[in-house]
């Protein structure tokens, strides 16, 4: 069914604040993220009992003359070498989540700021209309989502398909699925050392957008042929090689049951790991010990060389930075 571009747009959804409930739908998602945080605790704690090792001292380090310059370096005994490396994979984990974090931050703005919003959906005024022909329909933001359809999808659904499409949406809106599905790729990335999270947050993905389809068949009043029909014209719409109609979704809207077991296996092994670092970092934080002065340059008893030999280092780096932003800038006219 087409329309007329500037005529207003319509649908008759019959409620869209329907939140259906599936079995294990919110035990996936908390499961994967308690897993998740726990991780993440362990990571910081093994950073934090680190740091916390580290004891200031004029006398007990190391000195070495060099030139008539008497350089120290630090005392570090075994312990403290083992808790280094458990802090080492700790702040690994943490600086990989705090730059996913920034780096699907920035991106998502980016996505929204492209966005060429050109209308809203008559009695939908949370529904914005987006510039293009081809089919889509997401809902996107972290913690005020909103549902963004193309003018495609409107001159190319009925209005029993828009109905339903809406309702899926509004699912994801209703429950925030953008921000947890952000959330589990954060994790996911930065705690490698749990090879759980991965499949727990995929599996969450899978269940969410089966759900969203429960709310538009019982929007549609029970009836399937609606979704089914738009997921077909979304998916003709599609790029060559990308489909949102996954084998899960085709068996939850034809009835038949989704077979999924826990892979315990991979929670055992997450579970060992983290219980590992934990039990590392609790019985070598009583023996390590690292001593140093923390004088300047490395640990040096005179601070003053250490300006003059980080200077030129400042200075490399200054170039280094100008020189790759010039790069870039020129490479982004071309």
């Amino acid at each position: 069914m087409t329309r007329d571009a500037d005529a207003p747009y319509s649908a008759s959804l019959v409620k869209l604040d329907v939140v259906t409930s599936r079995p294990g739908h919110s035990r996936v998602f908390w499961l994967a993220a308690i897993f998740g945080t726990v991780g993440m605790l362990a990571a910081a704690a093994a950073v934090g009992t680190a740091i916390g090792s580290v004891h200031r001292a004029s006398m007990g380090a190391g000195h070495l003359d060099v030139a008539g310059v008497v350089l120290s370096y630090p005392q570090v005994n075994g312990a403290e070498w083992l808790l280094i490396g458990l802090a080492a994979v700790g702040a690994t984990a943490i600086t990989v989540a705090g730059w996913g974090f920034w780096r699907q931050r920035t991106v998502y703005q980016s996505f929204l700021e492209k966005l060429q919003v050109i209308g809203r959906v008559r009695g939908h005024p949370t529904v914005k209309v987006i510039a293009g022909s081809r089919p889509e329909a997401f809902c996107a933001g972290y913690l005020r989502p909103r549902v963004y359809i193309s003018r495609g999808a409107l001159e190319s659904l009925t209005i029993p398909e828009l109905d339903a499409v809406l309702a899926h949406e509004h699912h994801h809106k209703q429950v925030r699925d953008p921000l947890r599905f952000a959330f589990g790729r954060i994790l996911s990335r930065s705690l490698f050392f749990m090879p759980v999270l991965r499949p727990l947050f995929d599996r969450y993905a899978d269940v969410a957008e089966c759900n969203a389809d429960g709310a538009a068949v019982l929007a549609s009043a029970g009836r399937q042929a609606p979704l089914a029909s738009a997921l077909l014209v979304f998916d003709a719409g599609a790029p060559p090689g990308v489909s949102g109609i996954s084998s899960a979704r085709v068996d939850s809207l034809l009835g038949e049951p989704v077979c999924w077991q826990p892979p315990l296996w991979l929670m055992a092994a997450s579970l060992a790991a983290v219980s590992a670092l934990s039990a590392l970092v609790w019985q070598t934080s009583a023996v390590a010990s690292l001593r140093a002065t923390f004088n300047l340059p490395f640990l040096s008893s005179q601070p003053c060389i250490a300006i003059m030999l980080a200077l030129p280092l400042l200075g490399c780096m200054v170039v280094a930075f100008r020189r790759r932003s010039r790069l870039r800038t020129v490479s982004g006219r071309a």
